[in-house]
């Protein structure tokens, strides 16, 4: 027991278990043993340590995504074999993107649970509203300037703007630049990322002795806010969410199986501690170092593959969020009676996919993403403070779905690096630097 003890992730899972039922506890509509404004008055002070991880993990999160891919880039030594991965793994997260978009469209217009909410919910969105301050309105531009946006010309309005697409395009261009440039001339900055690289780590490291404390008080902060009237009125929509994304991890495992002949359990077996984290953190980022090393020495990836895709895919393959920003769009619309025809749907679908890719790997930026898609539908704002409730356990069910993507795409992407025209010597190339 004593051993068990002191493994991280079952100090985790009681930091759950003790933040929910404390909460409970203390929550106005829930067994109320202090005063409401006694008990709101304690839920920030509950929260401090979260609160406190999360701003380490969001304060490390572009060092440590820059560095990682930078990393990535430069061990496969030569254009080709950057080449190969490139142009095998874009496509991949792509399809996988658009197969969750299609998939939460699909389960949400059978399911409709925008029609299992009562009407004395939605009369109470007004006095729950939220102002979401980091919302920003949709430019006016055209999809070139678009695509001119995507070089970051300025990187602190970047960093200030929360985009992380600009930093991994960035990265892109100064690791491609280091494989073209003279071993001498590149050393220094290689070695200026290895540098930053490991005390990005040693920051995550220090947060993840966090974890347990943080779970706990941002779980019981939720609880003792929410209880669970919200989640009982939201049920319906919460199991349709849950649902769509168990339903894209059954596609995940299938095609786990048919790129290595892992049996799904015992995928979920190897990955299930990166899993967990993910579900406590609700933060693709902050368990980065930990996908890495459980591709590598649970899934048996190269170093090369997995320090090139795990940062890449955690930056913009949320297939998670983009089902669940589908999914919560039609809800909303449901609710609100707004209907929406075929060409309707397939632009929140291209919207979707698109605001995805890029999105910061950190908790809560699902619901802000949201928001601004909402907008071009017609949705009162004021709606996006009905699912602001259970918003946090989604976040977690879908953090959890976005880490076992990027861990099945390096499975995946092993497979098609074996099956390259030149599988050999490219093969021989990456397992020299595993």
């Amino acid at each position: 027991m004593k051993d068990l003890l002191k493994k991280l992730w079952f100090q985790v899972i009681i930091g759950m278990f003790l933040g929910v039922g404390i909460g409970l506890l203390l929550s106005p509509t829930a067994f109320a043993l202090i005063s409401k404004d006694l008990a709101f008055a304690i839920a920030p002070w509950v929260a401090l340590v979260g609160n406190i991880f999360l701003a380490l993990i969001q304060m490390i999160v572009i060092p440590l995504v820059m560095s990682s891919i930078i990393l990535g880039i430069t061990s496969a030594e030569d254009t080709q074999t950057l080449k190969v991965l490139g142009l095998k793994i874009a496509p991949y997260f792509v399809f996988t993107t658009i197969t969750a978009v299609t998939i939460g469209i699909c389960i949400t217009y059978f399911i409709q649970p925008g029609n299992f909410v009562s009407a004395d919910i939605i009369n109470q969105i007004s006095s729950t509203q939220v102002v979401l301050k980091e919302t920003s309105v949709l430019k006016d531009i055209s999809i070139p300037d678009m695509i001119v946006d995507l070089i970051p010309v300025n990187s602190v309005k970047e960093r200030l703007d929360g985009n992380i697409l600009a930093f991994v395009i960035l990265s892109i261009f100064i690791g491609v630049a280091l494989m073209s440039m003279k071993e001498d001339d590149a050393k220094p900055l290689k070695d200026l990322a290895k540098s930053l690289q490991a005390f990005s780590l040693t920051v995550v490291s220090w947060a993840m002795k966090l974890a347990p404390y943080a779970v706990f008080g941002l779980l019981c902060n939720i609880t003792i806010k929410i209880g669970f009237d919200a989640i009982s009125s939201m049920s319906m929509y919460v199991f349709t969410v849950i649902l769509g994304l168990l339903a894209l991890l059954c596609f995940y495992l299938i095609i786990v199986y048919l790129s290595s002949n892992i049996k799904p359990l015992d995928f979920l077996k190897r990955i299930r501690e990166v899993q967990l984290m993910a579900f406590s953190t609700s933060s693709s980022a902050a368990v980065m170092p930990l996908s890495m090393k459980t591709a590598e020495e649970e899934l048996n990836i190269p170093s090369p593959i997995s320090k090139f895709v795990i940062p890449l895919g955690a930056t913009i393959n949320m297939d998670g969020t983009a089902l669940y920003q589908v999914s919560a769009a039609i809800f909303l619309t449901q609710l609100f009676g707004i209907d929406l025809d075929l060409i309707d749907v397939v632009i929140l679908a291209v919207t979707t996919v698109g605001a995805s890719i890029g999105a910061p790997s950190t908790p809560g930026v699902g619901i802000i993403i949201l928001a601004t898609i909402l907008q071009g539908l017609g949705v009162p704002p004021d709606g996006v403070a009905l699912i602001l409730g259970v918003d946090r356990i989604l976040d977690m069910c879908r953090t959890t779905i976005n880490v076992t993507g990027d861990l099945t795409a390096t499975i995946v992407m092993k497979k098609l690096v074996s099956l390259s025209s030149n599988s050999e010597e490219l093969a021989r190339k990456i397992s020299d630097k595993s």
